[in-house]
């Protein structure tokens, strides 16, 4: 398989512009290998250059594969350098990421008049939304220490045990283990689990709650992120309605993401299943998104954005009914789109459980 630098270049050859400006820093480690704070990579269809300034030299000669190195000190600038390669490179058009601030786009057109500045939102994510299989490798490590996690978890959910000491504990295990957390956990029980973000606060759990918990890893900078729902004590007969008909949607998304298939009508679908019993009212964010580097990759699945299915995309699936003064719950898992089946990353039970 060709390397994410080739893949790039072949895109640029077919694009409007003539290079592109590649910062977001995201971008930078997954196009060159470089996992420093401070480099930028300046690429034509046929050949480019990284640059970055005199604390990350050495670095970036370690780590940066098919692209030349240059680098800055004072009293020059990054903005110098870019001008000056800019020139070098013959750019006339030149393509900036989405990620680019107002604040910087005006520094850097005011400052830099030898080309035309030009938006390429759609030219790097598709090829970050297609996993490799190293990548694919990281996600499911990722993964199988998010189960871990739930695993262990739990065994504390009982009364009297507060939201904000699960929260702790989560974070507690992920580092304990040498990862980092993808995002805040989200601990919400009661009448907090119908917050689809609910914050671990100090409420202690008492029996009758749902319980939402929502949490993911990082590791060798790749993410997971699974949720689960349960319920302390018996499930009243609500309950267990609301949580089967949420868990049917959710099989069924997970099956529907094949090769050709719309994200959208995967969202439908799940919608379709919930308003059986009238609930899709009460779903009221997208069915998923990518997962990847960032723990909300490119790509979406939701009704407003028309989204292809193809193989070697990650993404979640996590459909959820919330309801005021009743409570809510959602189910997650990752995975990914393969020739046949989708494969799920995420394999701790969802059946309910009456803890």
């Amino acid at each position: 398989m060709s390397t994410s630098l080739e893949r790039l270049q072949s895109r640029l050859a077919l694009a409007p512009v003539d290079a592109l400006l590649v910062t977001d820093p995201k971008n930078v480690t997954w196009l060159t290998g470089f996992t420093g704070s401070y480099g930028y990579a300046l690429l034509r269809a046929d050949r480019g250059v990284f640059i970055t300034d005199s604390r990350y030299t050495l670095q970036a000669q370690a780590e940066v594969t098919g692209l030349e190195v240059i680098s800055f000190a004072s009293p020059r600038s990054m903005i110098d350098l870019m001008d000056e390669q800019i020139a070098a490179l013959k750019v006339e058009k030149l393509g900036f990421e989405p990620s680019v601030t107002y604040q910087t786009w005006e520094s850097w057109t005011r400052k830099i008049t030898s080309c035309e500045w030009v938006a390429q939102p759609d030219l790097l994510p598709p090829l970050r939304m297609v996993k490799t299989p190293e990548e694919l490798s990281k996600i499911r490590a990722a993964c199988q220490l998010a189960d871990q996690c739930m695993e262990h978890i739990v065994g504390m959910l009982q009364p009297g045990v507060s939201e904000y000491d699960i929260g702790l504990a989560i974070e507690f295990f992920f580092r304990r283990a040498g990862a980092g957390i993808a995002f805040d956990p989200i601990v919400a029980s009661g009448l907090n689990s119908a917050k689809p973000h609910g914050r671990a606060s100090e409420k202690k759990l008492v029996r009758g709650d749902f319980v939402t918990l929502d949490f993911g890893a990082t590791l060798d900078g790749y993410n997971s992120d699974i949720t689960r729902t349960f319920v302390i004590g018996p499930a009243s007969d609500r309950q267990k309605l609301l949580y089967a008909r949420v868990l049917e949607a959710q099989v069924a998304a997970v099956d529907a993401l094949r090769p050709g298939a719309n994200g959208r009508d995967v969202e439908a679908l799940a919608r379709k299943i919930l308003d059986q019993d009238d609930l899709a009212q009460y779903f009221g964010h997208g069915l998923g998104h990518g997962l990847g580097a960032d723990v909300h990759d490119y790509g979406r699945l939701t009704s407003t954005v028309d989204q292809p299915i193809e193989v070697g995309q990650v993404w979640t699936v996590e459909p959820g009914v919330y309801i005021n003064d009743f409570g809510g719950l959602r189910i997650e898992d990752d995975v990914v789109v393969t020739e046949g089946e989708p494969e799920i990353l995420t394999h701790f039970p969802k059946n309910l459980m009456e803890l």
